[in-house]
């Protein structure tokens, strides 16, 4: 994601965390009972055989949790048709139903390697079944705190089951504008099939918020403000069946589908959907009266084990806030130390790093008009970047990838609430390509010296190029995807944008990279900074204006999605400075030996892992390449 607006996820982290849209993977209860889909090989299959059933098994059974998931992969299908006329169970229940399909399989995975099955499959099997082994290990440890709501394998975990950017309220409605499909009148059915099971999923969340309540657990004050505006807006629009209705009726017209979808849609809207948002928007408001403007979950029961265990699962390791804290501030202070000649060079010499890229934003030499012909400019300017960065690439990969991307505007509807830009790869079979979606509501969102380095995260060597790797791996692994991984790996592709002379005779670019780096170093500052350093949401806003020369407008909606999403802002620079340090480690280990392209390659190969999975892989290429 960029760094410039609120909300960080590309289409293919929705679909990591299963387009549950809801944080968690709690989702329906597996009416199959865990593990129960298991195909057991013949006793006589050898262990790789054995090995890949156990995965598609796993995967089989948390997409029986996830029917929203198994819809934005597009594999509702077939066997699987039943699910697209579901949604996952949000209640208490449906979180323990995850839990215990988890409990079941992970130790699947460790009899499996316990009778000697590991030593004798490959490597990349091995891999996947790590990845299960690490991120269900974290989540279990997520399901066993007392509130809140775990990504299995993804990146939104919260401590508040509802709250301004978290809820039934806010993804099913979207989910069922953008990701269920109406083709024909079977998925009309299963639109209003999934209509009908609106109502119980929002009651099933107005049940978990009054338990944490109940608990002391109630959000900041000014998050629930800004959920019971949004939730009044839903509730306004249910009353009139609103949008919910609108986009079955829309779809239904254009595929010229026979039916009185319509009254039916609005009959659910009116009669059920509007009454359970009646109710979960009560509770929010009971819990208004007793919340507080304590940002951070220092302030709250139980608080500080949460946030240990957030960070964990945000960054795949075991950092404490005050070491996450202490590498932001050092972090933070080298790379403003490589900008500041920079500025100078551009003429700007006076005040910190922050006031100068601040009075570099207005410089008109690095603004697009902003009318149609700017926009246009814009799309071409990224063309031109991404032909600069395919031309090298050869220096930096072993294996190369179609790097298949789009770059598009988004659709107008969406812009006004949008990221800059966000991007992702395309269908698994390559017949879509991957999107760099970019936000043109206006062109004062980008610079001639930010865009580069937008198109080498967002789409190549970033997010497109490491998902067209990831689409080659077992299903199961398309499904766990961890923000440290990700957000690694596309700051690590603008950095390599730079090493491979990119900006050398652009060096304004640099800087844009430079303070893309800034921006995320400033991310541990804050974050640990709110959660365990007592700081208020204005000390958060005023770090980021001050230090990074950040827009205040933008950075507030920023620092109230760390407050809902705690420790989820930390993955992206932890995950960058592990990449570059066990990169530091092979050179070190191998000396003339070591080369770019089989390190990068071992990076982007093995695929979405947490951290320590990482270490592993390259600790086996250091191994092997040593002879």
């Amino acid at each position: 994601m960029h760094h410039s607006l609120s909300t960080p996820f590309t289409r293919r982290q929705t679909i990591a965390t299963l387009g549950t849209g809801a944080a968690s993977l709690a989702l329906a209860a597996c009416s199959r009972g865990p593990g129960a889909t298991a195909i057991l090989p013949p006793s006589d299959a050898t262990p790789q055989v054995a090995a890949e059933s156990l995965l598609s098994s796993i995967a089989d059974n948390l997409l029986a949790l996830s029917p929203e998931g198994a819809t934005s992969l597009g594999i509702d299908t077939g066997a699987r048709a039943a699910e697209r006329g579901k949604l996952s169970d949000r209640s208490a229940a449906g979180q323990q139903a995850v839990a215990n399909t988890l409990k079941a399989d992970i130790a699947r995975v460790r009899t499996f390697e316990a009778t000697g099955g590991a030593e004798r499959i490959d490597h990349k099997t091995r891999t996947s079944l790590a990845v299960i082994e690490s991120a269900y290990g974290v989540a279990l440890d997520g399901f066993a705190l007392p509130f809140g709501d775990v990504a299995v394998g993804g990146w939104r975990n919260t401590p508040y089951v509802v709250i301004q950017n978290v809820g039934a309220y806010l993804d099913v409605p979207k989910f069922l504008d953008s990701d269920h499909p109406v083709k024909n009148a079977a998925d009309a059915e299963a639109y209003l099939s999934r209509l009908n099971a609106f109502p119980g999923a929002l009651d099933g969340e107005t049940e978990r918020l009054k338990a944490a309540g109940g608990q002391g657990m109630i959000a900041p004050a000014f998050l629930i403000d800004k959920a019971v505006k949004q939730m009044e807006a839903s509730l306004a629009d249910a009353r009139e069946g609103g949008g919910l209705v609108e986009s079955l009726v829309k779809r239904t017209r254009e595929q010229k589908i026979a039916g009185d979808w319509g009254p039916r849609a609005e009959t659910i809207a009116r009669g059920a959907v509007a009454p359970a948002l009646e109710r979960q928007l009560a509770e929010l408001k009971a819990q208004r009266a007793k919340a507080t403007m304590d940002a951070g979950m220092w302030a709250r029961p139980g608080g500080d084990e949460w946030y240990a265990w957030g960070l964990r699962a945000s960054t795949t390791t075991r950092m404490t806030p005050d070491e996450i804290h202490a590498m932001g501030r050092n972090e933070l202070a080298e790379l403003h130390g490589r900008m500041d000649p920079i500025l100078k060079k551009l003429g700007y010499t006076q005040g910190s790093v922050g006031d100068r890229m601040n009075a570099l934003a207005k410089d008109p030499r690095y603004k697009f008009p902003d009318n149609d012909a700017g926009r246009a400019e814009i799309v071409a300017y990224i063309q031109t970047w991404l032909g600069k960065i395919r031309a090298e690439l050869p220096r930096a990969f072993r294996t190369l990838m179609k790097g298949n991307v789009e770059v598009k505007r988004l659709p107008l509807a969406e812009e006004p609430g949008a990221p800059a830009a966000y991007g992702g790869a395309g269908s698994i079979d390559g017949s879509i390509p991957g999107k760099f979606w970019i936000n043109l509501r206006t062109t004062e969102l980008h610079s001639k010296y930010s865009l580069p380095d937008l198109a080498m995260h967002e789409a190549i060597p970033g997010h497109v190029w490491q998902g067209e790797y990831a689409n080659q791996m077992p299903l199961i692994r398309t499904m766990l995807a961890f923000n440290a991984y990700s957000e690694g790996w596309a700051l690590y592709a603008e950095q390599l944008a730079d090493e491979l002379g990119l900006y050398d005779d652009f060096e304004v670019g640099r800087l844009g990279y430079l303070q893309s780096l800034a921006f995320r170093a400033c991310r541990l500052v804050v974050d640990t900074g709110l959660h365990a350093k007592r700081w208020t949401r204005e000390q958060g806003v005023e770090f980021f204006v001050k230090e990074n020369g950040s827009n205040p407008l933008e950075v507030a909606s920023e620092v109230d999605r760390y407050c809902s999403w705690a420790g989820q802002a930390c993955g992206y620079k932890v995950g960058h400075s592990e990449i570059v340090r066990q990169r530091g480690l092979a050179q070190a280990a191998l000396g003339p030996k070591y080369d770019l392209r089989d390190f990068d390659n071992v990076v982007v190969e093995g695929g979405n892992v947490p951290l320590d999975v990482l270490a592993q892989n390259v600790a086996a290429y250091v191994a092997g390449a040593k002879g």
